[in-house]
């Protein structure tokens, strides 16, 4: 028996294949045709096993009439554009099935005494869930979520830090109530849109939220402090933006090295990389998933942000050629707006440019499901021998001066609790382990016998020489 090496490797979002034509039971194919016209379109190849073997049909005639008419009978709205095509691979006849992504979202399959509408994750059909099905409801309107009216009125609301963020960026005065209108944000004299709604000052829309943690140490949650530092923003887009990237610089260090030329500064992430994150995920996220928000997890190892919706078209980004991946934009205004107060660009470069602030060795990773995407930054100093203070190297962070702190009472008390460094240094408790625990990993103290009974020891970074 001959594979289809030629055509295919395996079944994937595009395509799939079905050994026979299933009249008794169209459902087990229709969904796929369902499937590929709620999305960007597919093959089916029948005479096919799963494996990519030809097997052949035998009277191809009667299986191309068979799937015509339940196509025409089980789909609703009618698919005006199908293909068969027969082809012919080492003496046996098998028939390739062409759908094209349509434009009257959704398509469903009707029988069986159900009327379903299918999308394509992976290599899978499956039943698209509320917010999808949402979205393919919006597209066969040819509407976008971001230009929908909402309940909210204009004259209710104000619009101070976007009109000033815009005079900063451009250098021009926002002109009401005109300039609201071409930007998508009124429709008709007084009614917002949900992109003029996510733009106010008092934003109305529950799930624009951004929940960060920085947990204590490589997974959620830990044996003695899960998290150790945590914060939780609901506002407008702009503020979304400024106040995570805030959070991630608290949490983050930018290690520096003397060398001949100068100071050489070696941040955990790149902020460029970050910055563009992190606007990724405002811009195509998906608003429709009730109760939903973004999330911005901090380990010592990696930075994960995770966005409400998986890729628009139903594909699995970590399945893809990152340099064939077309911008597919699920807000367009959104964007647009950014655009325009010079957050993000107009093209869709977001994970070249992220790629492309990091080294080979330490590659960003992009994953997404059918309801979320996921983007996971390493953090270039992880697991790198630091140097002692003074020498050739240091640290320059939000913590630098508590660590320092913490660095004067374990001197004039190596036995001190973390309540008593709490109680003398006026930090929390939570922000005293967390200097703690940088110091151990830059090898500048350590803990010598056990936590009850032990004291801490400062050395002289990696070496054992006693300060």
């Amino acid at each position: 028996m001959t594979t289809l090496n030629q055509l295919l490797i395996a079944e994937a979002t595009e395509y799939e294949f079905k050994s026979i034509v299933e009249a008794n039971k169209p459902r087990n194919w229709l969904k796929t045709v369902s499937a590929f016209a709620n999305g960007v379109g597919g093959s089916i190849y029948f005479g096919v096993s799963d494996n990519a073997v030809a097997l052949g049909l035998d009277n191809p005639q009667k299986a191309a009439e068979q799937i015509s008419e339940l196509i025409k009978a089980r789909i609703e709205p009618a698919i005006k554009n199908f293909v068969l095509e027969p082809i012919r691979v080492d003496g046996k006849d098998i028939l390739r099935l062409r759908i094209s992504g349509g434009e009257s979202t959704p398509y469903y399959y009707t029988g069986d005494g159900n009327k379903l509408a299918y999308y394509r994750i992976g290599n899978e059909s499956a039943p698209t869930p509320a917010a999808v099905l949402n979205e393919l409801l919006l597209k066969g309107l040819h509407q976008t979520f971001d230009v929908l009216d909402t309940k909210y009125h204009y004259s209710d609301y104000s619009y101070t830090l976007f009109e000033a963020t815009y005079k900063q960026k451009t250098g021009l005065a926002v002109e009401r109530p005109r300039d609201y209108r071409s930007f998508g944000f009124l429709s008709g004299d007084d009614t917002l849109t949900f992109v003029g709604a996510l733009f106010a000052d008092q934003c109305p829309i529950y799930q624009s939220r951004v929940f960060c943690t920085r947990w204590n140490g490589l997974k959620k949650g830990g044996l003695y402090v899960d998290a150790l530092d945590n914060d939780e923003f609901q506002s407008n887009a702009i503020p979304l933006l400024t106040d995570s990237l805030k959070f991630i610089r608290h949490n983050s260090s930018v290690k520096w090295k003397k060398t001949g030329m100068g100071r050489l500064e070696m941040p955990d992430y790149p902020s460029e990389a970050v910055h563009e994150a992190l606007v990724n995920a405002l811009v195509h996220r998906d608003y429709m998933i009730q109760g939903s928000e973004i999330h911005v997890d901090m380990y010592d190892d990696r930075l994960e942000i995770v966005s409400p919706g998986g890729m628009p078209d139903g594909k699995l980004i970590q399945n893809l050629n990152l340099e064939d991946v077309a911008s597919i934009r699920r807000n367009p205004i959104i964007c647009d707006i950014f655009s325009r107060l010079r957050l993000m660009e107009r093209r869709g470069s977001g994970p070249r440019k992220i790629i492309d602030q990091y080294p080979e060795d330490a590659a960003p990773s992009f994953r997404s499901t059918e309801q979320s995407f996921i983007v996971t930054l390493k953090n270039l100093n992880y697991g790198k021998v630091s140097m002692p203070f003074g020498i050739d190297d240091g640290i320059d962070n939000g913590i630098e001066n508590n660590a320092d702190k913490i660095l004067n009472v374990i001197l004039l008390d190596p036995k001190a609790t973390q309540k008593q460094m709490s109680d003398t240094t006026g930090m929390s408790v939570r922000t005293v382990a967390r200097a703690l625990k940088g110091l151990q990993e830059d090898g500048i103290i350590r803990r010598v016998g056990s936590d009850r009974a032990g004291h801490w020891e400062v050395t002289a970074g990696s070496s054992d020489e006693k300060w």
